[in-house]
C-alpha cells in the first residue's frame, strides 16, 4: 500500500472471518463435477424493491436464484482461472455438507440454514446438499436462505466423505440446529472429528466408532484413496469431540434445559411428540421462521456479519418499506470492498437524495465516486460530509487525496490542514499535510538533465511510514537503466495520479516511459475507473503517448480467491500491451495470468522480467557478500487483506509460528522485520497468545541503503511479504517464504526452489519451518552459494531484456561488459535520495 488511509483499502482482519471465497473449481459427490455458486449472488425471495438502486440490485441478482443449480454451478466453473489460484498457496477449501434423504427432510434443512446464519452470522461457506435425485426446484426456498447452496445428487450420506475439491467438510444433518459459533470445528486440521458413539456406560467411547446421524468434521487428505463409511472410521483416524459439539436432544428428558455451551443440538431419534422435551424444542422453534421474519432477525443481529450473507438477505429491499439508512450504508461498504463501486453508488445516490444530513453516507458515496473517477461528484459529496464534526477529519482526508490525484497540490494541503483543524490528532490528514507540504517546497536541481535526456518513471512511490518494499523498488528499477537514479535523470509520475493533458505532455517530452515495477495489476489498492488497475490513465490518453513505453517487472497481484469485475481492466490491459514496445512481468505466474486475459495476437508480447530487487547484488557491488553476518534470523508477516491470506487458519498459523520461533531461537536470535507499522500485529499477537516477545526492526523508518544492509547482514529471512523475500534474496541472503499469496510461490517456481516456501495453511508449519531454517543455518555457506547460483539465472534474463530496452531508449549500458561485473552507481546526496521517495515531484 502506498497511502496510510485504511478507508481506501478495505480488508478484514482474521477475526472478522469474512473470507468466503473457498469455493473450489470442481466439486463432485456421486454426480458430475460442479463448483459453487458465485459469491455475488444477492437475490432473496421477496419482491424487487422500488427505486433505481433496489431495482438495479434485484436485476443483478435475481437470475442466480431463479436458475437451476446446474446453471449456477456452470457460472462458477467458467470463472477465468486468472482469478483462482488457491492450489498455489495451499489454502483450505471448506464446505458444509448436508444429506437429505427425501423431500420430507427439506423443512429440516431450511431450519438448519436459518440456525447457521443466526447463530454464526459472520460465517458463509459453501453448503453442499446431497440428495437422492430431487427436482432442482425443490431447493428454491432453501436458496433464499443462503447464497452458496449447492444441491448435488448422491447415493447416501457417506458421500460426505467423497466431496472432491474440498479440504475440510463439516457434515451436518437436517435434524440439527446450530446454537453457537463454529470456530472450534473450523479450526480442526486432522482426521475425522466427531462425538463417538456411547459405550455401555452411556459415555462417548472412541472404540465405538462414529454415529451415522452425527456431526462430522472430515479432513479429506487423511482419508486415503478409498474413503470409509461413517460406521467404518478407524479409531486411529477419529478425533473425539466434546459432546457439546453434537449434543443429543434426547438426553434432555424431563424438560431439562439446553446447556448454554451447546454448539449443535441434534434431534436424531427424538420422537414426534414433544413430551418432556419442551426446552429442547423451544431452542429449535426459534429458527422456524418465515422468510421475512428470518431476514429481519438476521439484519437485527449485532456485531459482524458475513458480506455475502448480508447482501443475500438484505437485497432486494422489500417494496413496502424504506430500508434503514445504516443498512444501506453497510451494503454500500460491502459493494465497495468487493470492487463493485457502481453498485454502491446506485444504492447511496438514492438514499442521500435531498438528504444533506447524512454525512457518513456522503463520505462513503464520495469515496466510491472517486473509485469510479467521477471526481467532481465525489468532491461535492465529501464536502457535504465535512459539515459534521464527527466525520469532517475523515472527509477532509479523502478530499486531500482527491485533490492530490488531480495534481491540485495546494488544494490538497488546504484540505489536510482543515482536517487537522477539526481534529489535530487525525493521522491521515497529518500524513497528507506533510506529503503535500514537502511537494510544495521541493525544487528542481539546477543540474537536472533536459527533459529529452530523462526517462519518465511511473510507479508507486512510498514515503513516510509506508511499505518498505515500495521504497526500495523504484530505485531498483531505475538502477537497471542508469547509474544515477535520482531526479536529474528521472522524471517521476506516481501511478495513482491522474494522467491529464499536462502530465501527458511531460511524459511525451521524455526519452522513454518506464512503468513498474511492483504489483500494479491489482484492482483495489487505489481503484480508479479509468484503467481498472493502479495506473490512473484513460485509454484515450494512453493511446496518445508518443514516447517509447516499457512495462518493466510489473506483477499480477490478485489474492487467492479474490474476484473482481475485470471488464475495464481487461480493456485497459489490451490497450497497454498494444501500445508497449516492451512488456515484462516479474514472474512466470503473472505472465500466464495476464496472457489468459489477452487475445491470442498479443500474448507473445508478454515477457518475463524478474523484479530488479532480486538481482540487487548485480546492480550494486556495494551489496557484495559481507565479511561477517550477524547471528540473526529475521521474520516478517503481512496483514493487509488478512481474511484472504489466512481464512480460518490464523490461530493455527500463530501457534505454529510460535513453535517454529522457539525451535529456531536455539540456533540464532530471532528478530522481527516490519515493512509497515501494521506488520507489527504479529509481534503483539505472539506475545499475547503465546508469551513470546520479539525485538522489532522497523524497516519502514529506514533508508533504502539501511534496509538492504540489514537484510544483507542477517543469516536468514523468513518472510510473508513479497519483498521480504525478494530484497534479501537480491542481497544474497537465504530466504524461506511464508506463502499466503500466489506471488511468493510464483517467485520460488521461477528460481526452481519451491521447497523454500511453506504455506501458512500447512498443518505441520512449525516443524517444517524449523527444519528448513536449521538446515540453512547449519550449512549457511552452501545456502548462500545456492542463492547466488539462482540469482545468476535472473540476472541473465534481465541483461537480455535490458539489451532490448537500450535499443528503445538509446542509453548506454550502465554495466559494461557482462563478465566484468556491474558498475558502482554514482553517489547521491541525502536530498536526492529523499526526492526519489516523494510521490508528487513533477517537472
Amino acid at each position: 500500500m502506498t497511502h496510510p488511509d485504511p478507508s481506501t483499502t478495505p480488508g478484514p482482519a482474521p477475526a472478522a472471518r469474512t473470507e468466503s471465497t473457498n469455493a473450489p473449481a470442481t466439486v463432485t459427490a456421486s454426480a458430475p463435477a460442479a463448483g459453487s455458486a458465485p459469491a455475488t449472488v444477492t437475490a432473496s425471495g421477496t419482491a424487487a424493491g422500488s427505486g433505481t438502486a433496489a431495482t438495479t440490485m434485484a436485476a443483478d441478482s435475481a437470475t442466480a436464484t431463479a436458475t437451476a443449480s446446474a446453471t449456477a454451478t456452470a457460472s462458477a466453473t467458467t470463472t477465468a482461472s486468472a482469478d483462482d489460484r488457491r492450489a498455489v498457496t495451499g489454502k483450505r477449501r471448506i464446505a458444509f455438507a448436508v444429506h437429505v434423504a427425501g423431500a420430507g427432510e427439506l423443512p429440516g434443512l431450511r431450519t438448519l440454514l436459518r440456525s447457521l446464519a443466526l447463530s454464526d452470522p459472520a460465517l458463509c461457506e459453501d453448503v453442499v446438499v446431497l440428495h437422492p435425485g430431487l427436482p432442482d426446484a425443490a431447493f428454491d426456498t432453501a436458496r433464499r436462505l443462503h447464497p452458496r447452496l449447492i444441491p448435488r445428487s448422491a447415493g447416501g450420506r457417506d458421500d460426505v466423505f467423497r466431496l472432491d475439491g474440498y479440504d475440510t467438510v463439516v457434515a451436518l444433518t437436517p435434524a440439527m440446529v446450530v446454537l453457537g459459533r463454529l470456530d472450534v470445528l473450523l479450526g480442526l486440521r486432522t482426521g475425522v472429528a466427531a462425538v463417538p458413539r456411547p459405550g455401555p456406560d452411556g459415555l462417548p467411547d472412541p472404540r465405538g466408532g462414529v454415529p451415522d446421524d452425527g456431526l462430522l468434521v472430515i479432513q479429506r487428505q487423511d482419508l486415503g484413496p478409498v474413503p470409509p463409511a461413517a460406521k467404518d472410521v478407524p479409531e486411529g483416524l477419529l478425533v473425539p469431540l466434546d459432546s457439546r459439539a453434537d449434543f443429543r436432544a434426547r438426553r434432555l428428558h424431563d424438560d431439562l434445559p439446553v446447556p448454554e455451551d451447546v454448539v449443535v443440538l441434534n434431534f436424531a431419534g427424538v420422537p414426534a411428540t414433544r413430551t418432556a422435551l419442551a426446552p429442547a424444542h423451544a431452542a429449535r422453534d426459534r429458527f422456524d421462521l418465515d422468510d421475512e421474519a428470518f431476514r429481519a432477525a438476521y439484519l437485527a443481529l449485532p456485531g459482524a456479519k458475513h458480506p455475502d450473507l448480508l447482501l443475500h438477505l438484505a437485497l432486494p429491499f422489500p417494496d413496502r418499506s424504506r430500508p434503514p439508512i445504516d443498512l444501506v450504508r453497510q451494503l454500500a461498504e460491502i459493494h465497495r470492498g468487493s470492487g463493485h463501486h457502481d453498485r454502491a453508488v446506485a444504492l447511496l445516490s438514492e438514499a442521500v437524495a435531498g438528504r444533506p444530513d447524512l454525512p457518513r453516507c456522503h463520505e462513503t458515496l464520495g469515496v466510491c465516486l472517486m473509485a469510479l473517477s467521477r471526481y467532481d461528484e465525489a468532491e461535492t459529496h465529501l464536502l457535504l460530509a465535512t459539515a459534521s464534526p464527527d466525520f469532517a477529519p475523515r472527509a477532509f482526508g479523502q478530499l486531500a487525496r482527491l485533490a492530490w490525484l488531480l495534481s491540485r497540490t495546494e488544494d490538497a494541503r488546504g484540505y489536510a490542514l482543515a482536517g487537522l483543524e477539526a481534529d489535530p490528532t487525525d493521522a491521515n490528514c497529518r500524513a497528507w499535510y506533510a506529503r503535500t507540504s514537502a511537494m510544495g517546497i521541493t525544487g528542481r536541481s539546477s543540474a537536472a538533465a533536459p527533459p529529452g535526456e530523462q526517462l519518465a518513471h511511473v510507479a508507486l512511490f512510498a514515503d513516510g511510514e509506508e511499505n518498505a518494499g515500495d521504497k526500495v523498488l523504484p530505485e531498483a528499477v531505475r538502477s537497471c537503466f542508469t547509474a544515477d537514479t535520482g531526479p536529474d535523470r528521472w522524471h517521476q509520475q506516481h501511478a495513482h495520479l491522474l494522467v491529464d493533458e499536462a502530465a501527458l505532455e511531460r511524459l511525451n517530452a521524455r526519452r522513454a516511459v518506464v512503468v513498474g515495477g511492483g504489483g500494479l495489476f491489482l484492482p483495489d489498492t487505489a481503484p480508479n475507473g479509468n484503467s481498472g488497475w493502479q495506473w490512473n490513465i484513460p485509454d484515450d490518453v494512453l493511446a496518445r503517448i508518443t514516447a517509447p513505453l516499457a512495462v518493466f517487472a510489473v506483477g499480477y497481484n490478485v489474492f487467492d480467491g479474490q474476484r473482481y469485475r475485470r471488464e475495464r481492466f481487461a480493456a485497459s490491459l489490451r490497450a497497454l500491451v498494444e501500445r508497449s514496445a516492451f512488456f515484462g512481468l516479474r514472474n512466470h505466474g503473472s505472465v500466464a495470468r495476464v496472457r489468459e486475459l489477452l487475445p491470442e495476437s498479443l500474448r507473445e508480447k508478454v515477457r518475463y522480467q524478474p523484479c530488479p530487487t532480486t538481482v540487487a547484488r548485480h546492480l550494486d557491488p556495494r551489496l557484495a557478500e559481507p565479511a561477517a553476518r550477524e547471528d540473526t534470523v529475521l521474520v516478517n508477516c503481512a496483514y493487509d487483506r488478512a481474511g484472504l491470506r489466512f481464512g480460518h487458519d490464523y490461530g493455527h498459523f500463530l501457534a505454529e509460528m510460535a513453535a517454529a520461533i522457539r525451535a529456531v531461537s536455539a540456533s540464532a536470535e530471532v528478530r522481527y522485520a516490519a515493512h509497515m507499522p501494521a506488520d507489527e500485529r504479529f509481534v503483539d499477537d505472539l506475545r499475547r497468545e503465546h508469551g513470546l516477545t520479539l525485538p522489532v526492526e522497523p524497516l519502514y523508518l529506514l533508508s533504502n541503503d539501511a534496509i538492504r544492509d540489514l537484510y544483507r547482514r542477517t543469516r536468514l529471512v523468513i518472510g510473508m511479504r513479497g519483498h521480504a523475500g525478494m530484497i534479501p534474496f537480491g542481497c544474497g541472503t537465504p530466504v524461506i517464504s511464508l506463502v499466503s499469496h500466489p506471488k511468493l510461490a510464483y517467485f520460488l517456481a521461477d528460481i526452481d526452489r519451491p521447497d523454500w516456501g511453506v504455506s501458512v495453511h500447512e498443518r505441520a508449519l512449525g516443524d517444517r519451518l524449523a527444519e528448513r531454517a536449521r538446515a540453512v543455518l547449519d550449512d549457511h555457506t552452501a545456502a548462500v552459494a545456492d542463492v547466488h547460483d539462482r540469482q545468476r539465472l535472473l540476472w541473465s534474463a534481465t541483461r537480455d531484456n535490458l539489451a532490448r530496452l537500450r535499443e528503445l531508449t538509446g542509453l548506454p549500458d550502465p554495466f559494461g561488459d557482462p563478465d566484468a561485473g556491474p558498475a558502482v552507481p554514482s553517489p547521491r546526496s541525502a536530498a536526492d535520495r529523499d526526492h526519489a521517495s516523494r510521490p508528487g515531484d513533477r517537472a
